[in-house]
């Protein structure tokens, strides 16, 4: 199976999904190609960290502070009952982009730890607080999954894979995709489309009427 997803590493919500899906996909042994898509929720952020979270959602989408912090408080007790010790509220909020240039890079050219990657970004930003935008932050999370550490950097310190992002960020505007998550799960004979975080049963059950090809009776979108 190829699932292809489009998400952000600033995007609480597509944390909470990806690790849905994938302990989803780990309990049916299904044996997958994973590929994100980047969609940037904060394209105008900066390298360097730029108000709180809080902040950033009264401007972004117009929510009173105290409403914005309700929000921020519900979430981290969702992630919390997924088993994920999200600290939403003192994340350090700033630009995804290099983050998404090394998923990209990785994919490519290492692939086998791929969706690895993309995990430790998101541990790294949510439960850990750091700045992904820095590049130190990143090599040293190549590094820890076994990539060489001067490969990283260079590819980081220079502007490769800043094209790739840009064009698939096009594409899904193009496709429409206006939220995220946003899941393409493909086996050889069948597309599903899932929007959003799906709980882990809902995935589970998903996945497995793909695989058996039982899904074209159900709709999931």
């Amino acid at each position: 199976m190829k699932i292809t997803f489009w998400s952000d590493f600033n995007c609480p919500n597509s944390y909470i999904g990806l690790n849905r899906l994938k302990k989803a996909i780990d309990e049916t042994n299904v044996d997958v190609k994973w590929e994100m898509k980047p969609f940037e929720l904060y394209p105008t952020l900066f390298d360097t960290a730029t108000g709180s979270i809080i902040t950033q959602n009264v401007i972004k989408y117009g929510l009173t502070p105290e409403i914005a912090g309700q929000k921020v408080d519900e979430t981290e007790k969702i992630a919390l009952k997924d088993g994920i010790q999200m600290n939403y509220h003192d994340i350090k909020l700033t630009s995804s982009r290099n983050a998404h240039r090394l998923v990209k890079y990785v994919q490519n050219r290492h692939g086998e730890v791929g969706i690895e990657v993309v995990f430790r970004i998101y541990e790294a930003n949510f439960i850990e607080n750091k700045i992904i935008a820095d590049i130190n932050v990143l090599v040293e999370i190549a590094s820890d999954l076994g990539l060489d550490e001067n490969e990283i950097r260079s590819m980081l310190e220079g502007d490769s894979y800043d094209f790739e992002v840009q064009i698939d960020e096009e594409d899904a505007i193009v496709m429409g995709v206006e939220s995220i998550p946003l899941y393409f799960l493909d086996t050889s004979q069948e597309q599903l489309i899932i929007p959003g975080a799906f709980e882990k049963e809902d995935f589970r059950i998903a996945i497995k009427d793909l695989m058996n090809g039982e899904i074209t009776s159900k709709s999931y979108i």
